[in-house]
């Protein structure tokens, strides 16, 4: 079997660290770079090792002598095993450990961004750690505040929509007493509404879509008196939403959302100022409105998503067969 051409070129780079032309600062920065070459495009998962291992090799070159350095190794080993696909719990506790530990001398030594993404990073970390009651949410909302004081709306736009959406998304899964369920949903609400004030259709269309889409979904299950409003005004973030997500450019995204806005047709009567008279309509807008997605799920082999759907399928027959009975 012949090495594929990311090992060769690994071993090659190796090498030509290794020879004595550049001085030890160069080797290390060099070593970085390739790493995150690998890191940024991985076509295998052997480049996500490679790059794990490259970052490791600068970590272990830089000894006391280049503290910058090798904070920013540790932060490529924390991001790379970020990133594997399914990491287990395991490798998100290195990387948290591995951004905990770089972030102090990246505050000392580096550029403000530099800290901030790494603290944006840290808080995806410990958000997904959460569900294994491995981190709290708390932790990662504030790593995700402390990142906003950098990314700006006005200078790092969709930096700045991707923390809205994720504090909004920490907010939804915040536990709390019930009577105050209402307050996190109303938090989230908030975050996306302030995010959508500063992102818009024309210059950042997939972060406006996704915040829309999202406002939806939280606007969909708020507590509230008045579910009829919340729903009209989800469906309302979703038709936003799909003038940027569409069956040919974004499938996935596409499908995700017309099911979201199927959940709330299914909910909501057809004429709001008299719902006595049932949803029939919004029922069979509905019911096409799922079969798309499950057909698109389905195709990409979205299996799980398509499942999920197929049982709201079987909620909508249910539902118009009552109408039958009726």
């Amino acid at each position: 079997m012949t090495p594929s051409i990311t090992d060769s070129a690994v071993k090659a780079a190796i090498a030509a660290i290794a020879s004595e032309s550049a001085t030890a600062a160069e080797k290390i920065q060099m070593l970085i770079e390739m790493a995150q070459g690998f890191q940024k495009k991985p076509k295998t998962a052997q480049d996500l090792r490679n790059a794990v291992g490259l970052f490791y090799r600068a970590y272990e070159m830089c000894g006391e002598n280049y503290p910058l350095l090798k904070a920013r190794a540790k932060v490529g080993i924390a991001g790379t095993l970020q990133i594997i696909p399914d990491a287990d719990s395991q490798l998100l506790l290195q990387a948290k450990e591995g951004y905990e530990e770089a972030l102090p001398i990246l505050q000392q030594l580096a550029t403000p961004e530099e800290v901030a993404e790494a603290q944006m990073n840290l808080g995806l970390v410990l958000q997904s750690l959460v569900p294994d009651n491995l981190a709290r949410i708390t932790d990662s909302i504030q790593a995700y505040h402390q990142a906003l004081r950098v990314f700006s709306w006005e200078d790092y736009p969709q930096e700045y929509a991707i923390l809205s959406n994720n504090i909004a998304i920490a907010y939804l899964s915040m536990p709390m007493a019930s009577e105050r369920e209402y307050l996190r949903q109303g938090l989230a609400v908030q975050s996306f509404e302030v995010a959508l004030k500063h992102i818009n259709l024309i210059d950042h269309p997939r972060e406006y879509a996704m915040l829309q889409n999202n406002l939806g979904n939280a606007l969909q299950y708020l507590i509230s008196s008045h579910p009829v409003e919340n729903n009209l005004r989800a469906i309302s973030a979703y038709n936003e939403a799909l003038k940027v997500r569409n069956p040919q450019d974004t499938p996935l995204e596409y499908a995700n959302t017309i099911s979201n806005k199927a959940n709330a047709l299914f909910n909501l009567p057809d004429n709001p100022e008299k719902p006595e008279l049932g949803n029939q309509q919004n029922l069979l807008t509905a019911k096409s409105y799922y079969q798309e997605a499950w057909q698109i799920f389905t195709e990409n082999q979205q299996l799980e998503q398509a499942e999920v759907v197929a049982k709201a399928l079987q909620d909508v027959a249910a539902e118009m067969q009552a109408f039958v009975l009726h």
